[in-house]
């Protein structure tokens, strides 16, 4: 009989690979869009729509999927989920037109619910003090948007795009078997069947849970919608080839996915508050110098007029956004410590919310993203976006959890009596 550490860490591993899978297959658009949008003709707009159709569903489903897996267990909800998808990701290949190709997205996105499925499930199978390192590592699972950046380039290359969703289609069914062969379940992890789903969403009410959404709005929805977005903008900004475009926008991808275990443990070590405070400073900063158009200024000197040029450099650019890519992962595990410290018994509501949000901030990014390049002209207006969204973050942070913290311990110290004047003695 298997004992209850193997279980846990099996499900952690089988959960954390189908995760993988199913985050490789959101992210799909993100590769094959380019040639589809050649293919139709697509403005910014639309192509920005069509990378974020996928997002849109697996957002939305996040909360009633929570619930479910807190009533029903993890087990059985995840496995259902994957096996709903794998009909839709076949049919992608057959799609012809922009409204066909929206449609198949959307039910394909369901894939994207899986996230708040199964970090439920995996943090109940571990005691509190590692379930921030638990959820670290299943959110590692974050890399399949590198992996499609990998491997869906070569399958387009090779054999078309339409080849991908086929390929993708049979990985998941394979995928979903092994998954529910090697994972448990475990009664205790559920919920009482006569809590009613009221009493499940009173976490709406708490203000808490929307400062953790908005924080995860720009850590988790921020990397979705540039791990949309970065091959196209590599592609258009600098001139770059399907493949070298899509190689070199995993650099952003594989840390914001394989260091978000690190950041699990950092936040274990550390606490969630002192974690998420500095991923979103190190995050304004970056996004600052990524915002910057490339520009070229004209200056009178004695000599007559001297033209500098001012921009990001494809290697620069890329160091900095791999940086972004670092915190975001830490971030990610940062704002669910949060979670699993104040709602251990709520977690898959919680975690449904907060997914949520964080969801939508991936499906409204990219969309406003092509719509701000289509009225500026600027690429990198997509990064003055993102650094907006963070100082809000910032500023929300600061007047919630910074500012009472700084109050309380001015209350807290002793009050220094006067010292007399010697004179007046």
């Amino acid at each position: 009989m298997s004992t209850q550490n193997y279980k846990a860490w099996s499900v952690l591993i089988m959960s954390t690979l189908a995760f993988t899978v199913c985050f490789m297959i959101w992210m799909m658009f993100a590769v094959i869009g380019i040639p589809i949008k050649e293919q139709l003709g697509l403005n910014e707009t639309e192509f920005g729509i069509l990378v974020a159709t996928p997002v849109l569903t697996g957002s939305l489903v996040r909360l009633p999927l929570g619930m479910w897996t807190d009533k029903y267990g993890g087990r059985m909800v995840f496995f259902v989920l994957m096996l709903c998808t794998v009909i839709p990701i076949w049919l992608i290949s057959y799609a012809t037109s922009f409204w066909q190709l929206l449609v198949t997205g959307l039910f394909v996105g369901i894939a994207g619910g899986s996230f708040t499925v199964g970090i439920a499930y995996c943090a109940r199978w571990f005691p509190k003090d590692q379930q921030g390192t638990a959820m670290g590592i299943f959110g590692a699972g974050n890399t399949g948007a590198a992996i499609t950046k990998l491997l869906a380039p070569i399958i387009v290359v090779g054999y078309g795009w339409t080849m991908v969703p086929k390929v993708y289609a049979v990985l998941m069914l394979v995928t979903a078997l092994l998954f529910w062969f090697f994972t448990f379940s475990d009664p205790s992890h559920k919920v009482d069947k006569s809590v009613s789903i009221r009493e499940q969403l009173a976490a709406l009410k708490d203000p808490r849970v929307w400062r953790y959404s908005q924080y995860y709005s720009i850590v988790f929805g921020g990397y979705v919608a540039l791990a949309l977005w970065m091959t196209k903008y590599y592609v258009s900004e600098y001139g770059f080839g399907l493949e070298t475009a899509a190689f070199l926008a995993a650099a952003f991808s594989i840390p914001g996915g394989l260091l978000r275990a690190v950041g699990g443990w950092f936040s274990d070590r550390f606490g969630a508050h002192t974690m998420t405070w500095w991923v979103l400073w190190i995050s304004l900063v970056c996004l600052f110098f990524l915002s910057y158009p490339q520009s070229d200024i004209t200056i009178q000197t004695v000599n007559g007029p001297s033209t500098f040029h001012i921009g990001l450099n494809p290697t620069l650019f890329t160091i900095l956004l791999f940086t972004l890519g670092v915190v975001f992962a830490l971030g990610k595990a940062s704002v669910f410590k949060y979670i699993s410290d104040d709602y251990p018994q709520n977690i898959g509501v919680v975690s449904g919310i907060v997914g949520l949000a964080g969801g939508m901030g991936g499906f409204l990014m990219p969309i406003m993203f092509g719509a701000l390049v289509d009225l500026t002209g600027i690429r990198s207006s997509a990064f003055m976006l993102m650094f907006g969204v963070v100082w809000v973050s910032l500023m929300w942070m600061y007047f919630t959890e910074v500012r009472p913290v700084y109050r309380e311990r001015e209350g807290q110290r002793p009050s220094q009596p006067l010292k007399q004047d010697a004179s007046i003695a």
